[in-house]
């Protein structure tokens, strides 16, 4: 349910602003959403793990309100910020 040293460091690589940006807003919410996707997949299997779905719904919020801070600070990079990960339809 974690994601691997490898992936966390292609994510930060891929959305990161600068070279080991790890902290910007674009990094944490694709490392959300990786979190996020992984999770669902465990809950195919387990459906009545409501431990780890809390822990999701925790994820989930954190994750709306970092898109929400980035769509107030910097329309731009939020809609190329869905569009790269695909949260959007």
């Amino acid at each position: 349910m974690t994601i691997s040293q490898e992936r966390k460091d292609a994510l930060v690589k891929e959305h990161g602003r600068a070279e080991g940006d790890t902290g910007s807003t674009e990094v944490q919410v694709a490392i959300l959403t990786e979190r996020i996707r992984n999770l669902t997949e465990h809950f195919k299997d387990h459906k009545k793990d409501n431990h780890s779905r809390r822990g999701l719904l925790m994820m989930v919020n954190k994750r709306r309100s970092l898109l929400d801070y980035l769509r107030k600070t910097d329309g731009t990079r939020y809609t190329d910020l869905i569009a790269k990960l695909g949260l959007r339809k």
